[in-house]
């Protein structure tokens, strides 16, 4: 990323994807090691995971509809016990890669190469400050859904099943109020949706700056918001692209992998499409922290605070090798200073 602070600002969401193929493409040789070390292990959690709960999901369902009796409680136990050891298995290999990444990809602005292992003694460092900012994600993301549910759940009763219970007149739908009911749920929806995907654009950006600098949980989400203010229409394309990527790649491997013996697909053609669906999958975990990292160093630049190699190459030695964080004290920033443009 060697290029002037006007350059930088400028740079869109091609420009950005651009400058993170050359960082991948330059490194590709720490960045294979990280790959198969540590994006390898979490990528293959993440397919086990949608091939393992199809499985299971399939054989409840199968079961309860022969005993027409429900989900039993010991069905139940094993779903639960499934997704929380997903979820803490992704956590774990989320934050390992993620610090890897992160670390990796800051390093380029200094032009001098981590080794593996130095990447490496960065994750006890940054650990604490991923999972604070992680869980709090959650709970918010919690808050914030079981309030909207609420107000959902209170507008669909009271504004729209309520009068169609009352009127059993077929009009009953083109009651001005029912239809404002109607509007009134809908928009709340709208709502509900518009704020998930920008929590989702704060919160990613937010995992990236708990690696690179001394802060955590809220104050992480404070600052991300801060340096997305004038890149939010970037972060958003950003997002939308990858969110597409992903989900096209999910479905290739739910339709070919997963599902691919019901609609008559041999197995080695299974077998090939899933190994094409983890090799892809791989790419993008990779590519995607690489972006959010560059996207990162060019919000900094947007906000004209310009980027000291001599400072960055400084701290990052620091990170490396020092048995404890130890900020810049020149700035509260670790990465960059404060200039004019």
């Amino acid at each position: 990323m060697d290029r002037e602070s006007k350059e930088l600002q400028s740079l869109g969401s091609i420009g950005i994807y651009k400058e993170s193929f050359k960082i991948i493409f330059s490194w590709r040789k720490i960045f294979t090691k990280i790959t198969f070390a540590l994006i390898l292990p979490y990528t293959f959690i993440f397919l086990a995971y949608t091939l393992v709960s199809d499985i299971l999901f399939s054989n409840i369902i199968n079961n309860s509809r022969l005993l027409q009796d429900g989900i039993s409680s010991e069905e139940r136990v094993t779903i639960w016990l499934v997704k929380v050891a997903y979820l803490v298995f992704s956590v774990i290999f989320s934050l390992l890669y993620t610090s890897a990444v992160v670390y990796t990809t800051a390093s380029f602005n200094t032009t001098k190469e981590p080794t593996f292992k130095k990447v490496m003694t960065i994750i006890p460092k940054v650990w604490k400050r991923y999972i604070v900012t992680y869980l709090w994600t959650f709970i918010i993301l919690f808050l914030y859904t079981v309030i909207a549910m609420v107000f959902i759940s209170l507008s669909l009763i009271f504004f729209v099943l309520g009068p169609l219970q009352t009127s059993k007149s077929s009009a009953a739908l083109f009651n001005p109020g029912i239809v404002a009911g109607t509007v009134l749920l809908i928009v709340l929806v709208v709502l509900y949706f518009s704020g998930v995907v920008y929590m989702s654009t704060v919160w990613q950006f937010s995992w990236a700056i708990s690696v690179l600098e001394d802060c955590k949980g809220t104050k992480a989400m404070m600052k991300s918001k801060a340096l997305l203010k004038g890149k939010m229409r970037v972060a958003l394309a950003i997002l939308f692209e990858f969110s597409i990527v992903l989900m096209m790649i999910q479905f290739g491997f739910k339709k070919m992998v997963v599902e691919g013996e019901k609609l008559g697909m041999g197995m080695w053609i299974r077998v090939l499409s899933g190994i094409v669906c983890f090799l892809l999958l791989m790419q993008f975990f990779l590519f995607w922290m690489v972006v959010q990292t560059v996207f990162y160093i060019v919000c900094k630049s947007y906000h004209h605070e310009c980027i000291d190699k001599s400072l960055l190459e400084d701290h990052l030695e620091v990170y490396g090798y020092v048995g404890e964080y130890a900020p810049l004290k020149i700035k509260d920033d670790v990465q960059l200073e404060q200039c004019d443009v």
